[in-house]
């Protein structure tokens, strides 16, 4: 039996993935709401930015905490992470301070310089995303070198921001009405099978740029509990498309397409956390190698079963308290 000390790693492992993995569901609908503002008229500009308001900069925490665990509980890691990951990192950044400086200027600006805040909004969205893809990319292929690698990594950051307006529009159908709640639908089929093609091309290209994964995902008997995490992948994803075409998706199940791309997302967490487990990165450094001393991992965890629950709490409840339809964004 693991020893508590040896089982510390793995906690703080469990943690840092669990706070990415809400970071990229929470920030990732209101990436893609901003990826989506080119194509709403300015009356329904107010009503996008309106929808994420309460939310968008406190989703940025959950990476916040993500990176501090890193930082904190694996410093190894987090030295070989952000040495390979600089440049994009750094356009993330960029990206995100965009988002910020947009969102705050458009609702004071005047109405001749408002579209040019969307502009910016649009593109710092743009913009962090594709890094976050790239970064994903390569992350996922342990940094790889070779012509390969970039090419896998360049097609997740393609693919992500298209998750991302996927995600966004099935926000909008929940948080939005009428003919703004319409073109949403209709946002959401367009985004859906760029999304499916990214997804499988991206599902058969990751064992080719990775042994481990390869070998993980493609032994007998394993392969035949693992196929249910692409089969149930591949049914919420048909479901999604389907409901988009029915009427009660306009009404009661305003919140089932939502609902269900998070499962997507959550069931390639999953895959991933399997596929690296128990690497921090991937063929290089494993969570205890990479991880501080015990000693110091004990009392990291006393701030996090402090920091934590706040964090969630204060989560939940601004949800609760913003819960039903957006209206048009108003400042006293």
């Amino acid at each position: 039996m693991m020893s508590f000390d040896a089982a510390l790693p793995v906690i703080f492992m469990a943690l840092m993935g669990i706070s990415m993995l809400v970071y990229v569901i929470s920030d990732g609908y209101d990436l893609g709401v901003g990826l989506l503002m080119h194509r709403a008229t300015p009356a329904e500009k107010d009503v996008l930015i309106a929808s994420i308001g309460p939310f968008w900069d406190a989703n940025e925490t959950w990476l916040v905490l993500g990176v501090g665990i890193l930082l904190v509980a694996f410093p190894k890691a987090h030295g070989l992470v952000l040495s390979q990951l600089y440049l994009p990192v750094t356009f993330m950044l960029i990206g995100l301070i965009l988002r910020g400086v947009a969102f705050d200027f458009r609702v004071k600006a005047r109405a001749l310089r408002k579209p040019v805040w969307d502009k910016l909004f649009f593109a710092g969205s743009m913009i962090a995303s594709l890094s976050q893809g790239w970064m994903l990319g390569r992350y996922i292929s342990g940094f790889g070198e070779g012509w390969n690698y970039p090419l896998f990594a360049a097609a997740i950051a393609l693919a992500l921001p298209a998750a991302y307006a996927l995600l966004g529009a099935a926000w909008l159908i929940m948080k939005t009405e009428g003919e703004l709640q319409e073109k949403a639908i209709h946002w959401a089929r367009l985004a859906w099978l760029p999304v499916v093609i990214g997804m499988v091309l991206i599902s058969l290209a990751t064992p080719w740029v990775s042994q481990t994964v390869r070998e993980r995902w493609f032994a007998l008997p394993e392969i035949i509990a693992l196929m249910v995490i692409p089969v149930v992948t591949g049914v919420a994803l048909v479901v999604a498309r389907v409901v988009l075409d029915k009427s009660i998706v306009r009404k009661e199940l305003c919140w089932l397409p939502f609902v269900l791309l998070i499962a997507v997302f959550v069931l390639g967490f999953v895959g991933l956390a399997y596929s690296i487990y128990p690497f921090v990165v991937i063929d290089r450094l494993t969570i205890w190698q990479a991880a501080s001393s015990p000693a110091a991992l004990k009392v990291i965890l006393v701030g996090v079963c402090i920091s934590v629950p706040a964090i969630a709490a204060y989560t939940v409840f601004s949800y609760w308290v913003f819960r039903g339809k957006a209206t048009e964004l108003t400042y006293a």
